[in-house]
């Protein structure tokens, strides 16, 4: 066993120097660590144009680095990539095994990848990378009970939700916790669940086979019918049409944060 994590090491090391001598000639290095950081920064705010066009020019680099190997220099890229992203996912208190999935799937579909349109490639991982935080992103509201209970949804939301048992979990009446949610929010709770519901509901007809259905119960509807309602009240259209068209954009709820003071 202690051969063989030598002979690890040794291979690591002599691929190490190897690659120092050669980026010693290569005068992109420091910028592509000013590029990464700025993805980063615009993947994590949500600018998705910005993050594109940061993303082409990491390209550029890393293209110009890898040459013939350039296929599989990007995968191991994406994946080194997804796997930051998975990281932000748990500073945004993304369940664990959430984001560990995040984190496989990713690895699994990238390393399969045999597509050299590398920028079309990344330009659809970059707008999964945000879809995926948007949901996720922290709210900032100046009543903390409020952002806790946003959180709460995110992690409990294919779970029974009401009014009733969110305020017992947080130990405050139904009134109070409704007082507050739609003063900061400037919906009802109700709605907010409704709505959330929608959102997540998306990716399960856009991206499994389940039927419109099975998802409706997932989320506890209390029918099709009544789902079909909600789902076209928001997304603007049936999740049948929504399944059917496939380049149809998903629907986001914009939180409204409105500016007060904190509130414990």
């Amino acid at each position: 066993m202690e051969k063989k994590h030598n002979s690890i090491a040794e291979a690591i090391s002599k691929t190490y120097f190897q690659e120092v001598d050669v980026v010693g000639d290569f005068p992109k290095v420091d910028r592509f660590f000013e590029l990464e950081t700025k993805l980063l920064h615009q993947v994590y705010n949500l600018e998705e144009t910005n993050a594109k066009v940061t993303m082409a020019e990491i390209i550029g680099i890393l293209t110009e680095r890898f040459g013939k190997e350039a296929i599989k220099g990007m995968s191991t890229y994406f994946i080194v990539l997804s796997s930051i992203i998975a990281r932000k996912l748990l500073d945004n208190q993304v369940p664990a095994k959430k984001a560990f999935a995040f984190n496989i799937a990713c690895t699994e579909v990238i390393s399969n990848m045999s597509d050299a349109s590398f920028l079309q490639v990344a330009d659809e991982l970059i707008e999964f990378y945000i879809d995926f935080i948007a949901d996720r992103k922290q709210p900032t509201y100046r009543h903390q009970t409020v952002n806790k209970v946003i959180m709460y949804i995110n992690d409990e939301l294919e779970s029974n939700l009401t009014v009733e048992n969110i305020a017992k979990h947080f130990h405050i009446s139904t009134s109070h916790l409704s007082r507050i949610f739609r003063e900061h929010v400037g919906i009802t709770l109700v709605e907010y669940l409704n709505i959330r519901r929608v959102e997540e509901s998306q990716y399960y007809l856009r991206h499994t086979t389940k039927s419109i259905t099975a998802i409706s119960n997932q989320f506890h509807f209390c029918n099709q019918s009544y789902f079909t309602r909600i789902f076209k009240k928001y997304a603007g259209v049936t999740p049948k049409h929504f399944r059917d068209k496939p380049n149809y954009p998903f629907y986001r709820f914009e939180l409204n944060e409105l500016a007060q003071e904190v509130v414990y």
